[in-house]
């Protein structure tokens, strides 16, 4: 008799040390990448495998700009530090991860457990700045990890001018830039060598 794997079956089982490797242990940050593209298929099932990441109240306030054509990179290079300029212009994608200001208009739906959740937000301007901004730099980590386990690299990288970026791609003012990702297939000849990590010592404390 065939055996049925529910979700629950599946749950709490560590994964093959293959895919430790291929997301963690062995993954790098690639600053160069080959010639292959990365189709919009590709994209789309990256995002459909990242949306499950979970987020304060599942408030889901990342919003991913993908940019493949010449015509997008140029708009973005302006807006970049000199040394991520060449490697953005040549790597097949550039996400910008921001994040929606009106993340909240959709917590009725997403989260319905609180019925007044959107109002909470509405209501507090800080407490709605901090929550995009964390949930959507969540949301982009969870992005790099999926990119990984689909056989894709990833550049994350911070030197660029969020006002001009926001101001070149999002002038209505609802999206706010936080971070950006190179995806492609990676080339390693233009890697530096991995930097140390810090130690359990250093970082953590169990209490």
């Amino acid at each position: 008799m065939s055996t049925i794997i529910t979700n629950e079956s599946l749950s709490n089982r560590p994964l093959a040390s293959e895919a430790l490797e291929q997301a963690f242990l062995n993954a790098r940050t690639f600053n160069a990448f080959t010639k292959e593209t990365v189709s919009d298929e590709t994209l789309k099932q990256l995002y459909e495998l990242m949306k499950w990441g979970p987020t304060s109240m599942n408030s889901q306030p990342g919003h991913f700009t993908f940019l493949k054509t010449n015509e997008a990179k140029q708009r973005l290079k302006s807006t970049l530090l000199a040394g991520n300029q060449e490697k953005s212009l040549a790597a097949p994608v550039t996400v910008i991860i921001s994040s929606d200001t009106q993340f909240f208009n959709h917590l009725p739906e997403q989260f319905p457990a609180i019925p007044d959740a959107k109002k909470m937000f509405e209501s507090n301007a800080k407490f709605c700045q901090a929550t995009a901004e964390r949930n959507s730099s969540m949301q982009g980590a969870y992005l790099i990890i999926a990119a990984r386990m689909m056989g894709l690299d990833c550049g994350p990288m911070s030197g660029f001018d969020n006002n001009a970026v926001d101001a070149e791609f999002f002038p209505e003012g609802r999206y706010k830039s936080n971070f950006l990702i190179n995806l492609g297939y990676g080339d390693s000849s233009g890697n530096y060598p991995r930097g140390p990590r810090l130690t359990l010592e250093q970082t953590t404390r169990i209490i």
